[in-house]
């Protein structure tokens, strides 16, 4: 356990401490909801542990939260994969700028599959490669990656930023931060939760009442930078 995680957990959890309980869950392989910010994508995305993500795990992140399935890795593990971030990578006038109002720069790197899948689009598959993934960031120099995974395929991957939180604040570096803080691999699955209604981002309130529903842990990305930044 690490100190960070001892810090934050002793003493908390049993007061209704959302971030002692978010890293309680996390450890366990439960997923959390985590909102960004307002002014920021102002979304709330469906987070599990890489390694803990299950054909179950995905099917509940198509079904219930329905926005895209992405792995994100720590900035180490993705220099370590060599993993480039795609706008940088690809010679397209499509990819020059990123003119979005949230954000100075994309997260998206390559999109993989593991070898072993078959299409890469299934519940199964795409757990299997997410699962390899987190397998994988937890010994990255271990691992060839090419040999373990070929892309194109279906799991987007994210690069965290190399200051994480504190050069950065999105889900990409919002998840990494907490599982690092529990002690778990650098890799988690992040999927944006969509409203059927309205088809935009839903709402805070309603991602929170979903998460007292299932028994999740709800946290604002603001407690996580200040906790974990």
């Amino acid at each position: 356990m690490t100190r960070r995680h001892r810090q934050v957990g002793e003493g908390e959890h049993e007061g209704g401490d959302p971030l002692a309980a978010a890293l309680e869950a996390f450890a366990a392989g439960e997923p959390v909801c985590v909102h960004d910010a307002e002014d920021r994508e102002g979304e709330t995305d469906l987070i599990y542990p890489a390694g803990a993500t299950t054909p179950e795990a995905v099917a509940r992140m198509r079904n219930d939260a329905g926005g895209l399935i992405c792995v994100a890795l720590s900035d180490a593990v993705a220099d370590a994969f060599e993993l480039p971030f795609y706008g940088e990578t690809v010679d397209h006038p499509a990819t020059e700028g990123h003119d979005v109002a949230y954000d100075d720069r994309s997260s998206f790197s390559l999109t993989v599959n593991h070898r072993d899948t078959y299409t890469g689009i299934t519940d199964t598959d795409r757990s299997l490669t997410i699962r390899a993934l987190g397998e994988a960031a937890s010994a990255p120099r271990e691992t060839e990656f090419a040999s373990e995974f070929r892309a194109p395929g279906h799991v987007h991957l994210l690069r965290a930023a190399r200051g994480g939180l504190s050069e950065r604040e999105g889900h990409t570096e919002l998840g990494i931060a907490l599982a690092e803080a529990a002690d778990l691999s650098p890799a988690v699955v992040v999927c944006e939760m969509l409203d059927d209604q309205t088809g935009g981002a839903l709402a805070p309130a309603d991602a929170r009442a979903y998460a007292d529903r299932h028994g999740l842990v709800y946290l604002e990305g603001r407690t996580i930078a200040d906790r974990l930044g």
